[in-house]
């Protein structure tokens, strides 16, 4: 089997999550440039099946778009472009990032650690990929 991998896209960094190979099991990968993020997919597909992309929608508690939305509908826009035969699906990203830094929390890590934006994005990256394997399941 083949490989979901999740995108928590911002304008810094982006978070990258990805299953294993029998979708069960969501796994925190990377975080990004955000400008790098193209060629680090394009190294990633090159070694590894991936059969969809999820990518976080980011939108207000009205359902309204955010200052975000415009950035991630250019970044779909442009992975649907290069890479048209991997289908890409918009997941609702509300609270991933309170979510992250929670299980950081719960994981013990301490001040310093929760303040390393680079595993909040991976982590937000990871319970988006978790929570739209639930849903499937």
């Amino acid at each position: 089997m083949s490989r979901i991998l999740s995108i928590d896209y911002g304008l810094k960094r982006t978070g990258i999550a990805v299953t294993d190979p029998l979708q069960i099991i969501a796994t925190g990968l990377t975080t990004v440039e955000s400008k790098q993020l193209i060629p680090f997919l394009k190294d990633y597909f090159s070694k590894e099946t991936v059969e969809l992309i999820i990518i976080g929608e980011p939108k207000n508690m009205d359902d309204s778009d955010t200052h975000a939305t415009p950035l991630v509908e250019k970044c779909i826009k442009e992975l649907q472009k290069i890479f048209p035969a991997i289908p890409i699906k918009k997941v609702d990203e509300r609270f991933t990032s309170k979510m992250a830094s929670q299980a950081m929390i719960d994981m013990g890590l301490k001040k310093k650690q929760r303040r390393n934006k680079a595993l909040v994005d991976e982590i937000a990256a990871t319970i988006l990929l978790q929570e739209y394997l639930r849903a499937q399941g």
